[in-house]
């Protein structure tokens, strides 16, 4: 733990969890992160609906427990990704989790994650941050257009809506651009956040314009999580998903879901987020991931792009894990797979909106880098990621940041 760290640690004070608007708008600010990819699995590689959200759900609600400040959740984006352009099995992505808990356990378990943290330089941070609000800023304009992977594989920029276009102008178009105007007059609002405006009125489009897909099979009962739904995987899903999935995906959970996201916890909560540490991280993504692998949900992990989102739609606390995980839980156990008729009625462009906000609040974090070397090792970063991967730009930075500490060298 460094110095800073336990300065906060000796200094800071329990946070208490809230439960109010602010709360609750902040709650849905990293829905544009996780639905997509989410929507994508369950159709594309057949993950178990009340599986993925009931995981989702726990993972919520227990580390807004434990952390007390506002915890994000992701899906594993290299896993996700690749899962849904290539189609495959199930299995095989709940191999990638047992393996991801297993990394996790032991470099937070033993410590290691901290001494890796200590030699991360700081314009390495801002890179990684810096890359992933660009690349979420994308996504979220991409779903706008109706150009992200999964709207190509389902041939519709609103899959899930009856009406695609307005004359010559495409329905993502339009819903982006109202919604995103109703977010900048309405970002710092308390009275009326942006983010309960935005989903609501998602919803609202969702229920008079939308195809209703599952919405009328909905059935209201107790539907307990299956264990090992997908039974156990093979020793040949074992071997691809390490190979494939986990290793590729190691670099960049250890730079935006461990590094940067508590560097950023450091930022907004300097004396609340104490327990937002590499180790406690490293060790709550294991757990999720383990249960993940026993209930058939999806690789998870906790990045720095949505606690950006939920800091800048108003969360701060604990109690907005616990009203978004706990709906996902309530509808995961009451409605079973039914669950997608809900989740199907918030459009793309919608989830769109999300996104871009929240890549813009996570890019910001550059604003204190004002050294010419630093700057261009956080700008090499997200040339990297852009023309490669994330993992890629994290692991050439490191190298370039302590080139670059030479005095006999400029940029």
């Amino acid at each position: 733990m460094d110095d800073t760290r336990m300065a906060h640690h000796r200094t800071g004070m329990n946070l208490a969890l809230r439960f109010n608007r602010m709360e609750l708008a902040g709650s849905l600010g990293d829905l544009g992160t996780i639905l997509p990819l989410a929507i994508g699995m369950i159709l594309i590689n057949g993950l178990s609906p009340m599986g993925l959200f009931l995981m989702v759900g726990l993972y919520y609600v227990l580390s807004g427990l434990y952390f007390k400040v506002t915890s994000p959740v992701e899906p594993m984006k290299v896993i996700s990704a690749y899962a849904i352009a290539t189609g495959i099995s199930a299995s095989q992505i709940q191999a990638s989790s047992l393996w991801l808990f297993l990394f996790l356990i032991i470099i937070g378990g033993t410590g290691i994650i901290t001494v890796i943290g200590r030699y991360i330089p700081k314009p390495v941070i801002r890179g990684v941050q810096l890359s992933t609000g660009v690349l979420l800023v994308s996504q979220g304009v991409k779903l706008m257009l109706g150009t992200s992977k999964f709207q190509a594989l389902k041939q519709a920029a609103e899959p899930y809506l009856s009406v695609q276009a307005l004359g010559p102008i495409p329905l993502g178009l339009v819903i982006g651009g109202v919604l995103g105007l109703l977010t900048l007059v309405l970002l710092d609002n308390k009275r009326l956040p942006a983010a309960i405006v935005v989903v609501g009125v998602g919803i609202l489009i969702g229920l008079f314009w939308g195809t209703r897909e599952g919405f009328q099979q909905i059935q209201l009962g107790l539907y307990p999580p299956d264990w090992l739904p997908y039974g156990l995987p093979s020793a040949a899903d074992f071997t691809f998903a390490l190979l494939v999935l986990v290793i590729p995906q190691v670099p960049m959970t250890l730079g935006n879901a461990v590094i940067s996201n508590a560097d950023l916890s450091i930022q907004y909560f300097p004396e609340d987020g104490r327990r937002v540490t590499y180790r406690a991280l490293c060790i709550s993504m294991a757990l999720a991931n383990l249960g993940s692998f026993f209930l058939g949900g999806m690789p998870m992990c906790t990045g720095a792009g949505g606690l950006a989102s939920r800091y800048r739609f108003g969360a701060r606390t604990g109690g907005s894990n616990l009203m978004i995980g706990g709906l996902f839980i309530l509808l995961a156990l009451l409605l079973g797979d039914h669950l997608m008729g809900i989740i199907y009625l918030l459009p793309m462009s919608a989830l769109g909106i999300l996104l871009i906000f929240a890549g813009a609040q996570l890019s910001l974090t550059l604003l204190d880098i004002n050294t010419r070397k630093d700057l261009f090792v956080s700008i090499l970063i997200v040339g990297i990621t852009l023309a490669s991967n994330l993992a890629a730009g994290f692991l050439v930075g490191i190298v370039v940041a302590y080139v670059l500490k030479s005095e006999k060298l400029n940029v």
